[in-house]
């Protein structure tokens, strides 16, 4: 990923009461080896935090649109006792952030959650809106235990909420209590209020073999070089509960033991990370405690990558949005996914550190900068690096779309304004890298959103890399 995470350290007040447990580790001791264990604590908040300290809620990066401000507690909502978590979603023009999020830290040495086979937690809101994460395992500091529970529906009274562990012999110290993340989509952009009690880790009665699936459940292809490290994606797991509901979580890799059919192609660790070692054909599979996942990816190997060249322009002259070289701008997504018309699915991987943007399907393909808009008033050029696997087709040409989201700022008003350019087959090249500069002509150019690039020429081009993706001024 290019963006990093900030870590926001908030102090906890609980109306005047101040509330610190200090949990001893003990060890037990052989003749010949000193095992460490960790404290079994269940309770994550009752009507105060559970052994945690007062500053452990962790923000999401402020940079990146989270709102600090909206976390605290409620003494007049609660489930059960007299404190419940109170959380104020800002709307989606708070200049502060627009949306809310981050996580309950265990700041000590960890905790044994061997025992136990989900977290559960009852929450409710001041409306019926959606909340775009619940979660726990997301420590800042590798998340390979992460677990989520997306886009979920709350109801304006009390209900519980149940997120199954994988595999919790995996979490023998774990740091990341809970998770969550809420912005304003179901509700037009206006902020609202929801509030969480009673959260523990428990026995909560799951039934049946879960199922597990990697890349999305299916059996994918992809053309990748010597050195490329690409990431399992589309990790998920759905499980029966004891009531009979089912509930689909997306997952860390770590929880996963993978395979692959030849080690002197890919090789694959236990995060996920496929890292090509060689030329020819290797596939990857997983399984979870003895079940095989369903999904796999096939990656055929062409040899060695070269990169493109290093990007020249200063720094001070440069707004990135996807680039090593530069610090890039926050971003919504560097693809959409837009549905149904586009068919186009990422496979992003990094050579040596440089990380690249690959897209198979090759229909048409988005990046998103919305929140917030990007100022180009001062650059006078757009730049990218696009890389074509194999021979060039005839008449390959490839059409960028620059979108300004007018004076409202929202993609999709009536003062939006685009730029159009064709870069002709004469620009580009099969096996190599093309560097393309467009002089901009936009105009506005002050709240700049969306790329759009498009298959324009050939169907034969099924597959592009992109790099160094920015605007600059000369």
């Amino acid at each position: 990923m290019k963006n990093f995470k900030f870590k926001s350290q908030l102090p906890f007040v609980l109306a005047g009461l101040l509330s610190v447990v200090i949990v001893s580790c003990e060890r037990e001791f052989s003749d010949e080896i000193a095992l460490a264990t960790y404290p079994d604590i269940p309770e994550v908040f009752t009507d105060v935090p559970v052994s945690l300290t007062d500053q452990f809620f962790v923000s999401y990066d402020p940079a990146d649109g989270a709102n600090v401000n909206g976390f605290g507690t409620d003494t007049k909502e609660a489930y059960m006792g007299t404190t419940s978590i109170r959380i104020d979603v800002p709307a989606s023009n708070d200049p502060q952030g627009n949306f809310i999020g981050g996580i309950f830290l265990d700041r000590g040495n960890g905790r044994d959650l061997t025992n136990y086979d989900a977290l559960t937690f009852w929450a409710k809101g001041s409306v019926t809106a959606d909340i775009g994460l619940f979660g726990f395992g997301t420590d800042f500091e590798g998340d390979a235990h992460a677990v989520g529970l997306e886009n979920v529906t709350l109801s304006t009274d009390w209900r519980k909420y149940t997120i199954p562990i994988p595999d919790a012999s995996k979490l023998v110290q774990e740091k990341g209590m809970f998770s969550f993340s809420a912005g304003t989509a179901r509700t037009d952009g206006l902020g609202f209020t929801f509030w969480m009690d009673e959260i523990r880790f428990e026995n909560s009665g799951i039934v049946a073999q879960p199922l597990t699936s990697i890349f999305g459940g299916e059996n994918s292809t992809l053309t990748a070089y010597t050195d490329a490290v690409i990431t399992t994606t589309g990790v998920t797991q759905t499980v029966t509960l004891g009531d009979g509901s089912v509930v689909t979580t997306a997952i860390a890799p770590g929880y996963l033991d993978f395979k692959t059919s030849d080690p002197f192609v890919a090789q694959v660790n236990e995060l996920g990370e496929i890292t090509v070692v060689g030329t020819g054909e290797a596939t990857i599979t997983a399984s979870l405690k003895g079940f095989d996942a369903v999904g796999s990816v096939t990656i055929t190997s062409m040899g060695r990558f070269d990169l493109p060249d290093a990007p020249t322009h200063a720094a001070a002259d440069v707004i990135s949005i996807f680039s090593d070289a530069y610090v890039n701008v926050p971003i919504d997504f560097y693809n959409g996914y837009w549905e149904p018309w586009q068919t186009t699915t990422s496979a992003d991987f990094d050579v040596n550190g440089d990380n690249i943007l690959s897209y198979e399907n090759f229909n048409f393909v988005g990046h998103q900068f919305g929140s917030p808009t990007v100022d180009g008033s001062q650059m006078t050029h757009f730049h990218f690096d696009v890389f074509i696997p194999g021979t060039l087709p005839s008449g390959a040409r490839l059409k960028v779309t620059i979108k300004d989201f007018g004076a409202d700022g929202a993609d999709g008003g009536g003062d939006d304004t685009t730029q159009e350019y064709t870069v002709p087959t004469a620009g580009l090249a099969g096996d190599a890298w093309s560097s393309i500069d467009i002089p901009l002509s936009l105009s506005p150019k002050s709240k700049i959103g969306q790329l759009i690039y498009e298959n324009d020429g050939s169907d034969d081009v099924t597959a592009l890399y992109l790099d160094n993706v920015y605007f600059y001024k000369q």
